[in-house]
C-alpha cells in the first residue's frame, strides 16, 4: 500500500496513468531496448569467450559447447565481421558450380546454418537436392534449426554429430565446405579422408580458414617468423590450430583450382589483421595444380597500369602476319586488346608477357570477364569504362576466377569503373589533363565537333580551322616556335612522356637521334592523324583518348558482338597472361610469330644483342618477327638480319602518317630464314 502511495504520488492527477508511462520509460531505457547497446553488449560477449574463455570437457563435443555455447546467439553478427572468407570462398564454389541442378552440399562444422543463408545469394537453393548442416556442437545447432524453420528451408537438414563419421544419405556430395571449421577439428587427416571420399568426381571442396604459413611456403602464402608466431600462439589459446598442415594435407587428396591469400580485421581490435585463406580443390585430373608467382612492379614504374588499352595498330599487323590456328604468338601486353585481337583472327595460342603485374591484371580481368559476363556488362566495364554494379558483379562473378595478384590489384581499385576507366593509370590521366587544358583553352567545342565529324573531309575542315591548329600551322614562326616549346616543356617532358606515355629515355634518345624535337614529333603523329583517319567511325585509339570511352561501331574487336562470341566460344581460353620479362618468355617455347611493339626501343644495344640471338633460337624457321620503332632506322635492326632474318621497313611515318596510332617512325617486318643442312641435321639430332 504504501507503494501505492509512492506511485500515486508520482503521478499527475493521481490516476496513475503517468506513473505507468514512466514505468514504461523507465523499462524501455534497459539495454535489451537500445540496439546499438545490445549490440555491444552480444560483441562483447563473444569477445570475452575468445579472448578469455577456456573451453573446457571430457570431450570435444563438451569443449566446443562450453566455448560456442554461451555466445551462440550473437555468432552470427560478430561473425559477419570477422570471418571474411565466408563469402568469397562460398562465391566462388557456386561460380563453378553455376547452372547444375539437383546438387548435394555438406557444409562440415557448419555451425548456425548462416553459410546456406549466404549461399542463396548466389545459388537457388532449388537447385540443391540436399543440404546438410553438419556441427558437433548443440548449441549452435539449435540456432541453425530454428535458422531453417524460420527461413521454410525445407532441402536443408541440421545434423548434430562428428563430421568425421558423417556420410550423406545420398553417397555423393557435389559440394562440401569447411568454413572457419577446420582448424578446431583435432583429428583433420581423418575428416579430410572422410569428406574425400564423398566427394563426387565433377564435385568441389571448398575451405576457408585462419592460417599460418610454413616456414618455407608458396610464395604468396609465406610469412615472416615472428608473424606465424604471433598468430599460431593467439589463437591456440582457443585450442585453434591454424598452422600449415591441414592445407598441405588437403593437397595431397585434392587438386588445388583456386587459392586466395589475405587478411581481414578483427571488431574492436585495431591494428591487427588475422591473416585467411580461401582454398577450392576437385578430385585429382592429368594436370597438376599451378600457384601463383610473386610479382612485384619493375623500379620507376607507377602502382598501376601505363595503358588502358594497346596503343599500336593491329590493322597493318594483320595484313603481314599471316595468323592462323597452328599458330604459337608471343606479344607484349601492353592494355590487352590485340593480344584478344589475335585470337579473334584465328590464332591458335596467344602467350601476352608484361613485366608490369598491373598490365598483367588489365588483360586477365579482360580474360575472366569474356568468360563469365556476357557482351552487355563487357560493354559497360570496357566500352562505356563504367559500371554501375561493378564491385556486386567483381565479387560475385569475377574474382573467383581470378589469379591472386590480380584479385589484390583490382580490389582496391574498383572505383575506376565508377570515375571511368579510361582516365585511369599513366595514359588515361594524362589523356584527362589534357581534356581539362583543351577546354580551357576553348578547345571544347573542337573536341566534340572533331569526334563527331562524319566523314574524313569534314574532320579536316574542323581541325584545320581551329585558331590555335591554324596558329601552329601558319602563324610567325618564331612565335610558333616558343609556343611549342613552352608546350613541351609544360606537357611532355620526361617525367610526363614516361609516367604518362610511357617513352623511355632511350626511346627518347632515339627520336632526338633522327634529327627531330620533341615537339616536332608530337605534332606530326596529332596532325597526321588528324588529317587522314576519321575519329568517329575508323580510329577508336584518339576517340577514347577525347571521349573516355569507346563506340559500339569504333572499338577494339573484343568489344564487338561478333569478336566477343568469338572468344566468349572457346578461343580466349587460348590466351596465357603472363608477368615476366620478355626474354625469359621468349625462351619459354617454339614461336612461329613475335610481336616485339616498341620493346627493343628500350634496351641498350647489348640486351639487343641478346634478344635477337634469343629470336634465332625460339622463332621457327618461316615465323615472323614483327616490330615498331621510334626511330626510322633503328640500330639494333641489323643485329635481328644477322640473327638470320630476312628484314624489310613495311611503313614509315616520313609522309606524317603511317598508322591510325601513328605514334611511331618505322614499322618492319622479320621473317626467320629456314635452317641450313647442317643447322637442320643439328635440331632433328637435338
Amino acid at each position: 500500500k504504501s507503494c501505492n502511495n509512492i506511485i500515486c504520488k508520482m503521478g499527475a492527477g493521481g490516476d496513475g496513468s503517468v506513473t505507468r508511462k514512466a514505468a514504461d520509460k523507465k523499462k524501455s531505457l534497459s539495454i535489451e531496448k537500445v540496439p546499438v547497446l545490445t549490440s555491444v553488449k552480444d560483441d562483447l560477449t563473444v569477445l570475452r569467450y575468445m579472448w578469455f574463455g577456456k573451453p573446457s570437457g571430457s570431450d570435444h563435443a563438451a569443449r566446443l559447447e562450453s566455448f560456442y555455447g554461451p555466445q551462440a546467439k550473437a555468432y552470427d553478427k560478430f561473425r559477419a565481421n570477422f570471418l571474411w572468407g565466408r563469402k568469397p570462398m562460398l562465391a566462388a564454389c557456386a561460380a563453378r558450380l553455376k547452372g547444375r541442378k539437383n546438387l548435394v552440399w555438406v557444409d562440415l562444422g557448419g555451425g548456425t546454418g548462416e553459410n546456406v543463408d549466404m549461399m542463396s545469394k548466389f545459388i537457388p537453393l532449388e537447385n540443391f537436392k540436399a543440404v546438410y548442416v553438419v556441427d558437433l556442437c548443440h548449441s549452435l545447432c539449435e540456432v541453425s534449426r530454428q535458422k531453417v524453420k524460420s527461413k521454410g528451408w525445407k532441402n536443408v537438414h541440421v545434423v548434430e554429430g562428428d563430421a568425421c563419421a558423417f556420410r550423406p544419405p545420398e553417397g555423393q556430395a557435389t559440394l562440401i565446405t569447411f568454413s572457419y571449421s577446420l582448424t578446431m577439428i583435432p583429428p583433420f587427416h581423418q575428416v579430410v579422408d572422410q569428406a574425400e571420399s564423398y566427394l563426387s568426381g565433377d564435385g568441389y571442396m571448398g575451405v576457408t580458414d585462419f592460417f599460418v604459413s610454413g616456414r618455407f611456403d608458396l610464395p604468396l602464402r609465406q610469412m615472416p617468423w615472428h608473424r606465424r608466431f604471433f598468430w599460431r600462439s593467439i589463437f591456440d589459446i582457443d585450442n585453434i590450430d591454424i598452422g600449415p598442415e591441414r592445407r598441405a594435407y588437403l593437397e595431397t587428396k585434392l587438386e588445388r583450382v583456386y587459392e586466395r591469400n589475405s587478411e581481414g580485421s578483427i571488431p574492436y581490435v585495431p591494428y591487427l589483421r588475422a591473416p585467411y585463406y580461401i582454398w577450392i580443390g576437385q578430385k585429382h585430373t592429368d594436370g597438376h595444380a599451378t600457384h601463383d608467382v610473386k610479382v612485384e612492379r619493375p623500379p620507376l614504374f607507377p602502382p598501376t597500369f601505363l595503358y588502358t588499352q594497346s596503343w599500336e595498330d593491329p590493322e597493318p599487323d594483320m595484313k603481314v602476319m599471316d595468323i592462323n590456328p597452328s599458330d604459337t604468338v608471343l606479344t607484349l601486353t601492353s592494355g590487352g586488346c590485340n593480344a584478344l585481337n589475335l585470337l579473334v583472327n584465328g590464332a591458335g595460342k596467344v602467350v601476352s608477357v608484361d613485366c608490369n603485374p598491373a598490365q598483367s591484371s588489365l588483360l586477365e580481368l579482360k580474360k575472366v570477364a569474356i568468360q563469365q559476363l556476357d557482351h552487355a556488362d563487357v560493354w559497360k566495364l570496357f566500352g562505356e569504362g563504367r559500371h554501375p554494379q561493378a564491385a556486386e558483379i567483381f565479387e560475385d562473378k569475377l574474382a573467383p576466377f581470378l589469379s591472386e595478384t590480380a584479385y589484390s590489384f583490382w580490389s582496391k581499385r574498383l572505383w575506376y569503373f565508377q570515375q571511368g576507366l579510361y582516365y585511369q593509370g599513366g595514359m588515361g590521366k594524362l589523356c584527362w589533363v589534357l581534356q581539362i587544358i583543351f577546354r580551357m583553352l576553348g578547345l571544347g567545342k573542337t573536341m566534340e565537333r572533331l569526334t563527331s565529324a562524319p566523314t574524313i573531309e569534314e574532320q579536316r575542315k574542323v581541325w584545320d580551322s581551329n585558331h590555335l591548329v591554324h596558329f601552329i600551322k601558319h602563324g610567325p614562326k618564331p612565335l610558333v616556335h616558343i609556343f611549342r616549346k613552352i608546350v613541351t616543356f609544360a606537357l611532355f617532358n620526361r617525367a610526363v612522356l614516361w609516367f604518362g606515355g610511357g617513352v623511355p629515355m632511350k626511346q627518347l634518345a632515339l627520336i632526338l637521334a633522327d634529327n627531330i624535337s620533341v615537339d616536332t614529333y608530337i605534332a606530326r603523329t596529332l596532325d597526321g592523324v588528324a588529317e587522314n583517319s576519321c575519329l568517329r567511325h575508323h580510329n577508336y585509339f584518339y576517340y577514347n583518348c577525347l571521349m573516355g570511352k569507346f563506340l559500339p561501331d569504333n572499338c577494339p574487336t573484343y568489344l564487338t558482338a561478333t569478336g566477343f562470341q568469338s572468344l566468349k566460344a572457346g578461343k580466349v581460353d587460348s590466351l596465357v597472361v603472363s608477368t615476366n620479362f620478355f626474354l625469359d618468355e621468349l625462351r619459354s617455347r617454339i614461336y612461329t610469330k613475335v610481336i616485339l611493339m616498341d620493346h627493343v626501343d628500350w634496351l641498350d644495344l647489348g640486351k639487343a644483342q641478346e634478344l635477337a640471338t634469343a629470336l634465332r633460337e625460339q622463332v621457327a624457321p618461316g615465323g615472323i618477327v614483327i616490330w615498331r620503332s621510334a626511330s626510322l632506322n633503328p640500330p639494333y635492326a641489323s643485329l635481328i638480319r644477322t640473327a638470320g632474318f630476312e628484314i624489310r621497313r613495311v611503313s614509315s611515318a616520313e609522309a606524317g602518317y603511317m598508322d591510325r596510332v601513328n605514334m611511331y617512325s618505322s614499322f618492319f617486318v622479320a621473317q626467320r630464314k629456314p635452317l641450313n643442312g647442317a643447322a637442320a641435321a643439328v635440331g632433328k639430332k637435338q
